[in-house]
């Protein structure tokens, strides 16, 4: 059996209600439905998945404990993980967009694939990385 694709991701934060605008207004992702669940929080969605979890850390982490999974307590990014990527269409929309939150995102090419790509961090200080390919990709 084949892992089959990537459910989501769980940010955990200490402001919800700002990790939440980067993500929707900044991002352009929406909160859609989440279940009835011991801890604040929100699910964030690109199209029908719900690929971002939020969670309010203190809860959770009680959560969490009550259930017998702690929750990995470190420092706030993204520990081990270097980023988290997306791909997405309109590099320039996209770009305005961000600016017109005040977030100015480090920018990259690689010409060889054809791919242009957006650094940022959300507020809780994941790396948040974004695709855009321009042309053909590589397979």
């Amino acid at each position: 059996m084949a892992l089959t694709k990537l459910e989501h991701y769980l940010v955990i934060s200490d402001d919800i209600e700002e990790t939440r605008r980067f993500y929707c207004d900044a991002l352009g992702m929406r909160v859609g439905f989440r279940p009835e669940l011991e801890f604040d929080g929100y699910w964030l969605y690109v199209g029908d998945v719900p690929c971002i979890h939020v969670a309010e850390r203190e809860s959770y982490k009680r959560y969490s404990e009550g259930i017998g999974i702690p929750v990995t307590d470190g420092n706030p990014g993204t520990g081990m993980i270097d980023h988290v990527a997306f791909n997405a269409d309109d590099f320039d929309g996209m770009l305005e967009r961000l600016r017109s939150h005040g977030i100015e995102p480090k920018q990259n090419r690689v010409d060889e694939i054809g791919l242009r790509q957006l650094f940022l961090d959300d507020p809780s200080g994941v790396k948040i990385e974004i695709n855009f390919f321009v042309g053909k990709r590589a397979s």
